[in-house]
């Protein structure tokens, strides 16, 4: 990592902070506190975390000042042009599974970019390998108490490891987790599932293996490889069957009901789309501890299920008149039978709604990739072109770039707006959103922030060994 001990500038000062009376301004630069140089935002909170503190500024024409700060553990209320305060980390890994590694050419430059950064774990819920770090980074997580830390492990046997993530010094990097698990660290993991490779016995090993982690390690969840059409010289990778399926959710089945017995946890969970293309219905909503693995599509279909249930038990019964008495919803092909299902139901209870649901098969990225986070600007207008889509069109917000209304093509809204002929309305993330974005006349949109829970971005996490933009947790 570069490290930039030249400081770090202040791109704003928050109103009526402690920085502001402080007469702190944009352009400063933060060059140490308590005499100590900041590597990154780590160290930045941790000394701010205090009751006082020195700090050294250098003000734009030169002067430094030297503050001495009684803060009580408040915020100070700066914000650095770096928000990490120093370079990411790419990723040192060439996994067999990488999904940027399955992106075609062309695209724009932040999606080809590999990140494996702990401190993406804490500070925005990145899955990372551990093949980065060293003894030093791990001593500093224990030393702040960071937690939890989420690991991408995909298996515990170390030669495979090595194999699957095409670096030597993979399995020697599982130590690491012995390391945060003497130290009471909290911890969530991953693991990608491949076909014939880490599945079957070496499966059942890896579950084994990190049971031995408990109560630290909270949680591990199970997904399968994603896989596009851009593979051509990459490792030779297979999807999963529905027998497939089967029996990986025997095999998770078996380990919750053993788990729950002894530790009163579920612990290893599969992800929503092992259940859909076993043909088998969602867990109930007990089984999924409280949700520990949304973000890796473990239970996102069921807990969406709840939210639109419970939002439709507490409508008024007679809503404010609106023009969207006919509307439209486009979604990937893995949630538009839960979608629906929640359009049949607002139907019967309003039968002047007429919803209209249309599946977009993915024919950028290949149509064994379901998820609606992965679909294109382009293939949504290519596919809803001339079709009858109403007063307006629904889109979830994690088709959308973060922060913004571009898709992963670089097509906006406003492309799709002017392709289409009709209004396209963002839909936030949760099942009240989607009722309301239905059912009210008003809807106040919010284009997708990050880091944030989304529905179905999940689904995105773990094809790749980064795809931060696009979500990816390692």
């Amino acid at each position: 990592m570069k490290k930039n001990w030249e400081g770090h500038p202040i791109a704003s000062v928050d109103p009526g902070s402690i920085a502001e009376e402080l007469e702190l301004e944009p352009g400063d630069v933060l060059l140490s506190i308590n005499g100590q140089k900041v590597e990154d935002v780590f160290d930045y909170q941790y000394y701010v975390n205090s009751k006082s503190m020195t700090m050294l500024i250098r003000k734009a024409d030169g002067e430094e000042w030297e503050l001495d700060i009684e803060n009580d553990y408040e915020d100070l209320g700066i914000n650095f042009e770096n928000s990490l305060m120093s370079d990411y980390k790419s990723c040192s890994n060439r996994c067999i599974f990488c999904f940027i590694d399955q992106m075609p050419p062309g695209m724009r430059d932040t999606l080809y970019f590999k990140d494996d950064d702990s401190r993406l774990s804490f500070l925005q819920g990145n899955y990372i390998t551990l093949t980065n770090m060293k003894e030093k980074d791990i001593d500093r997580i224990i030393r702040f108490k960071l937690s939890p830390i989420n690991i991408s492990v995909h298996t515990t046997n170390p030669e495979l490891r090595c194999k699957m993530l095409h670096n030597r010094f993979a399995g020697r990097a599982l130590k690491m987790i012995d390391r945060l698990y003497e130290a009471g660290t909290p911890m969530n993991g991953q693991i990608v599932l491949c076909k014939g490779i880490n599945d079957g016995k070496e499966l059942e090993r890896t579950i084994r293996d990190l049971t031995g982690y408990l109560p630290y390690m909270e949680s591990v969840s199970i997904v399968p490889v994603g896989l596009s059409r851009f593979r051509e010289g990459l490792y030779p990778l297979e999807p999963f069957t529905k027998e497939d399926a089967l029996a990986v959710l025997k095999q998770v089945e078996d380990w919750q009901e053993t788990l729950y017995r002894e530790h009163q946890t579920h612990f290893i969970h599969a992800s929503d789309e092992f259940y859909i293309l076993a043909e088998r219905d969602l867990p109930e909503e007990e089984r999924y501890d409280g949700y520990p693995q949304l973000e890796n599509g473990v239970g996102m279909l069921r807990l969406l299920t709840s939210e639109v249930e419970d939002a439709l038990e507490n409508l008024p019964e007679n809503l404010p008149d609106t023009d969207k008495k006919e509307l439209s919803i486009a979604t990937g092909k893995l949630a538009a039978p839960f979608i629906r299902r929640y359009a049949d139901e607002i139907e019967k209870r309003f039968p002047d709604r007429r919803i209209r649901l249309y599946e977009i098969r993915n024919d950028f990225f290949g149509e064994q990739i379901t998820v609606s986070g992965l679909i294109t600007g382009q293939d949504i207008i290519a596919q809803l072109k001339g079709k009858d889509l109403g007063s307006c069109l629904l889109l979830p917000c994690n088709m959308f770039r973060s922060g913004e209304e571009t898709f992963l093509d670089d097509l906006t809204r406003q492309d799709v707006q002017n392709a289409l002929q009709v209004p396209v309305h963002i839909v936030k993330s949760s099942g009240y959103d989607l009722v309301k974005a239905i059912l009210l006349p008003e809807y106040e949109e919010e284009a997708p922030a990050y880091p944030g829970y989304e529905p179905e971005r999940v689904f995105e996490h773990r094809p790749g060994d980064g795809l931060s933009e696009m979500g990816s947790r390692e």
